[in-house]
């Protein structure tokens, strides 16, 4: 990298010195001159490329397009070289022109020519609904958009507009709508969040309890959402489907037991409850040999199962742990550069 900087150091400084000399020696009207050729020969060179990629393959339609284009090119070479500076700048105004066209055409690619020049009222009335909703979102009336878009039966694109319109409750009917249609769960999570947005959490823990069928992680975020809004047997039923999920996870990883044991305590389930927390702690016990982070959750699980000598034996070493940590960090910072 240090080199690629000295080599472009060192080239931009001869570009300079050269420019530098130029001027010296014959004006800055003669610098002028130069650059203006150069850009041309740059320019000549690629339309001469390009037409011949197009020729090669056979697109003649672009290839009369780049005749056009190299001849006007070559002619501001010609006219650069002879120093007739009219007749370059007027070729160089037409590729500065075209450049701008270009970006304006590119800006609205869905739009032909006349369509940039109607209103989106105007195009709705002929039938464009395409053309009039690509206007109308740049209007930022995302509403009017999204309507048009229904028509097309765009229903994605609709419920993006609906989205920046702010009405988030249609954004969340077109996703839910989307995964009746499509079966895809992500329609299903972004349904959700609509409706939380739009402040139907009832509606936002259906569309979640679906999601959820299919992606069980989400069944506690399910259950504490029924939790909230208050109906409450189907939070129950959501901590259950939780806490089968949870026991099949926990017999793959250990660290699963300790979610088992808050359901199973939430749900009343007091002996499973216990019982999942005597194997977290046997999982906790084991960890702690490879990291004494874990006699923090030691201490939770002899807390839980009502063991208080031991909660405080390993909550001290879980201290000790801490202040060692605290040290080590304090001695690493201080330590002269």
């Amino acid at each position: 990298m240090a080199g690629f900087k000295t080599y472009l150091t060192v080239f931009l400084l001869g570009i300079l010195l050269l420019s530098a000399f130029i001027v010296f020696e014959w004006g800055l009207s003669k610098l002028f001159q130069v650059v203006l050729f150069l850009v041309f020969l740059v320019l000549s060179l690629m339309f001469a490329f390009f037409l011949f990629l197009t020729l090669y393959a056979r697109s003649y339609r672009y290839s009369i397009l780049l005749v056009l284009f190299l001849l006007i090119s070559l002619s501001g070479l010609y006219f650069s070289y002879v120093w007739r500076v009219g007749y370059a700048l007027l070729s160089l105004g037409f590729f500065m022109a075209l450049t701008l066209f270009s970006f304006w055409y590119l800006g609205e690619p869905d739009l032909t020519l006349t369509d940039r020049f109607r209103s989106p009222e105007k195009l709705e009335r002929m039938g464009r609904y395409r053309q009039a909703a690509r206007k109308y979102e740049k209007a930022e009336n995302y509403e009017k958009a999204a309507e048009l878009y229904l028509k097309l039966g765009w229903f994605e694109s609709a419920a993006w507009a609906y989205e920046k319109a702010g009405k988030y409750n249609k954004a969340a009917e077109l996703y839910e709508m989307l995964y009746n249609k499509e079966r895809d769960t992500y329609y299903l999570r972004e349904a959700y969040d609509y409706w939380k947005k739009a402040g139907n959490l009832e509606r936002a823990a259906k569309a979640l309890e679906k999601y959820a069928e299919e992606e069980p992680w989400f069944w506690e975020d399910v259950a504490k959402l029924y939790e909230e809004i208050g109906i409450i047997e189907r939070a129950k039923m959501a901590w259950k489907k939780a806490l089968n999920f949870y026991l099949e996870e926990a017999k793959e990883e250990g660290v699963f037991w300790e979610d088992v044991g808050n359901i199973a305590g939430k749900l009343g389930m007091k002996e499973l409850a216990r019982d999942s927390y005597r194997k977290f702690l046997e999982y906790c016990l084991k960890e702690v040999k490879k990291d004494p982070m874990w006699w923090k959750h030691v201490a939770e699980a002899y807390e839980y199962l009502g063991e208080k000598d031991k909660a405080e034996e390993a909550r001290r070493k879980y201290l000790e742990y801490r202040q060692r940590i605290l040290q080590a960090n304090e001695e690493t910072s201080n330590f002269p550069d």
